[in-house]
């Protein structure tokens, strides 16, 4: 019986403490891995040497599978089938971003005290290139093996590319384009642009510069392109390297939008100069009895009912009694101006109010009204519509009186006034847009101008919201895979084409004390030796003897010869 339990217990000689381990398998996997290599790209070699460590294990040991470039993935659990790790190894391709190796390795130490079992290895397979750690980055493991992979740096690529429109020319864009050397030599590359829109078959050569980079180090160039279409911007660097996937990016351009305004008046010059002010719309000035109700854009009416309301949105400047949309009260003379409403986007920046109104209608305005500009009695410059507040209806803006007829032709108020009516009619014409070309990765946006979170809006390529932190005017979010990212923050509008692959700032050193190379554990696994089986082979034999000895076995061998020795006594009958 004791021969049995030692089989049960599965009595092993030898060094079982080393077998029946959890091992982690960290791959990197982040963009560096693309670069080419004598023997394929840098992904190949990783996971042939990936391959060759599990073939090494012990047959009883568990292994994870976790691929690492910014974020840390587990792909299988510890898993002992290894057929299915391994398909886990092949299916493994490069992502976008670099190798955050410290989350990694603190990710794999965290799975293995986890599970309760004896931890085996953490086995780093990669070249070592990281992204800069943050503070507060935790010691290797003592558990760590490296299988380093040799790489070739000699590598240039587009770090950024920033473009935004010019302040004195709207059409012209401003681009700026940097590129760096990982390199330890200097090397000497070429800039180009080309520029592409879905109305014309092929691109148009936009410039070329040519750049020396030092080793490590950066290089600048800057363009124009005056342009109001929308299109696709093509950043070319040549000649390619180890790594073309950073030597190309496209950033789509949206187009410059125009504000068509057509102007009903009797004396346009009073008009004029307000509106050409602006270089995103297109004034266009007829006469009252030349009326359309059908015109596009916006309808500005001087003083002027048209027999139908237009069906665009439409300014009405002091429009008589009888037609107007919103009805007058009353009218006064001879008042002064009493302020304007803080909460309306159409009054942002107006403060100026000395100055007295001639004559001004007064509005009687509906609840949900906008109360731009007051006097004692009223109202008399009112907002109405939107696509929220009115079912989709155009909006209206109502002034009780001619700005350029009044007291206030002379006050910066006017042309204020009239630019942000034009802003709120359509805020598209004024959007300052800027449009950044950079890596996958954490991004870090310094705002202008201080932005509550409520009116900022990340929202990615698919249009889904994307989660960020918000403090002291810097704004950061993370996007993994390559796209365009959309921010908007007040009246700014920030695109991201994160195109480029993020690649490393430096190389990882190994600890000196970590384990090197391809492990050997045949030696291991031989000198243990499986001694359950003939544990139970001695007990199964130890129970027979022991019932042909003393179990029934031998009293059937006993009482035979006794029985038999009886009946040979017996008198035989003899009948004659």
């Amino acid at each position: 019986m004791a021969l049995l339990l030692l089989a049960i217990a599965q009595l092993r000689f030898g060094t079982p403490a080393l077998a029946g381990r959890d091992h982690v398998i960290v791959l990197d996997t982040s963009s560096w891995m693309l670069a080419r290599s004598g023997r394929g790209t840098l992904m190949d070699i990783a996971r042939q040497r990936a391959r060759q460590y599990l073939r090494a294990l012990p047959a009883r040991d568990r292994v994870m599978l976790v691929r690492a470039d910014a974020l840390a993935t587990p792909v299988t659990p510890f898993e002992p089938d290894r057929k299915k790790v391994d398909a886990a190894i092949l299916a493994s391709q490069p992502g976008s971003t670099a190798l955050n190796l410290n989350q990694a390795l603190s990710f794999a130490r965290h799975m293995q005290s986890q599970e309760g079992r004896r931890a085996g290895e953490i086995a780093f397979i990669g070249p070592g290139r990281t992204a800069e750690s943050g503070p507060g980055s935790s010691p290797p493991p003592r558990n760590l093996r490296v299988i380093s992979i040799a790489d070739n740096v000699e590598n240039c690529g587009l770090r950024k590319i920033g473009m935004r429109r010019s302040g004195t020319d709207p059409a012209l864009w401003e681009i700026y384009v940097s590129a760096h050397n990982y390199g330890t030599a200097p090397r000497t590359v070429t800039v180009s642009l080309d520029f592409g829109t879905p109305q014309v078959v092929g691109r148009v050569a936009v410039g070329s510069q040519r750049l020396t980079l030092p080793p490590a180090g950066d290089g600048e160039a800057s363009f124009e392109y005056r342009t109001t279409a929308a299109g696709i911007l093509g950043v070319n660097l040549t000649p390619h390297d180890v790594f073309p996937a950073d030597d190309h990016a496209e950033i789509e351009l949206p187009g410059q939008p125009a504000l068509a305004v057509t102007v009903y008046s009797n004396e346009p010059d009073l008009l004029r100069p307000v509106l050409a002010a602006t270089p995103r719309v297109t004034a266009v000035f007829r006469k009252p009895s030349e009326y359309h109700p059908n015109d596009q854009g916006m309808v500005i009416l001087d003083r002027f009912v048209p027999p139908q309301r237009p069906t665009a949105d439409s300014v009405w400047i002091d429009p008589p009694a009888q037609g107007s949309p919103i009805p007058i009260r009353t009218s006064v003379e001879n008042v002064p101006f009493e302020g304007w409403n803080p909460n309306h986007p159409a009054s942002a920046g107006l403060h100026t109010k000395d100055f007295k109104l001639d004559k001004v209608s007064v509005f009687e305005a509906a609840p949900d009204d906008g109360r731009i500009g007051e006097v004692a009695a009223g109202p008399v410059i009112v907002a109405r519509g939107g696509i929220v507040a009115r079912g989709g209806k155009p909006k209206i803006v109502v002034l009780g009186f001619h700005p350029a007829l009044s007291a206030m032709r002379y006050e910066l108020a006017t042309p204020l006034l009239f630019a942000n009516l034009l802003r709120w009619v359509s805020p598209e014409i004024f959007q300052r847009w800027e449009i950044n070309g950079g890596s996958v990765g954490t991004v870090k946006l310094a705002l202008d101008q201080d932005t509550a979170q409520k009116d900022i809006k990340v929202t990615g390529e698919d249009g889904a919201a994307l989660p960020f932190t918000l403090r002291d005017r810097t704004l950061q979010f993370f996007s993994g895979a390559p796209g365009s990212v959309r921010v908007v923050a007040g009246d700014h509008e920030y695109m991201y084409a994160m195109t480029i692959p993020e690649l490393w700032d430096s190389k990882w050193v190994p600890p000196s004390d970590a384990r090197q190379g391809i492990p050997h554990f045949a030696a291991v696994l031989d000198s243990t030796t499986e001694t359950w089986p003939w544990l139970a082979i001695a007990g199964g034999l130890g129970l027979l003897a022991e019932w042909m000895l003393f179990g029934s076995f031998r009293r059937a061998l006993v009482w035979r010869p006794l029985l038999m020795g009886q009946k040979s006594r017996r008198p035989v009958e003899v009948r004659r």
